[in-house]
């Protein structure tokens, strides 16, 4: 059993700022990929941020210069700090992991946390 568990939303003015949190726990073999997705209402679920396995960042237009990953592979973890956050901002943000678990095949699939609210309005 692999899980991700999420921390740091809430409400905040334009212009400021939030760090999201995510810890990949369980019976963890690999991880192959982590990253942060969102969803806004009446939209699809698109890709906010990702880090490679050589810890490069890759970054949606939309946010790009504002946010940054951040991914600790010594405790398995992965932040997402934002920074002049805009009203278009507001959604669901997801934690993302494409993991293997131990004593099972060699087989990644994608884990997701349960989603944390972001609000940006005054």
């Amino acid at each position: 059993q692999v899980q991700l568990v999420e921390s740091g939303g809430g409400l905040v003015q334009p212009g400021g700022s939030l760090r999201l949190s995510c810890a990949a726990s369980g019976s963890i073999f690999a991880i192959n990929a982590m990253g942060w997705y969102r969803q806004a209402p009446g939209k699809q679920r698109e890709l906010v941020a990702q880090i490679t396995s050589g810890g490069s960042g890759n970054y949606a237009d939309s946010v790009q210069g504002r946010f940054t990953i951040v991914r600790d592979y010594a405790k398995n973890m992965v932040d997402l700090q934002m920074n002049s956050l805009k009203p278009d901002d507001t959604a669901v943000y997801y934690c993302y992991a494409k993991m293997s678990q131990r004593g099972a095949p060699l087989i990644f699939r994608d884990n997701w946390g349960q989603g944390t609210q972001v609000t940006v309005s005054s």
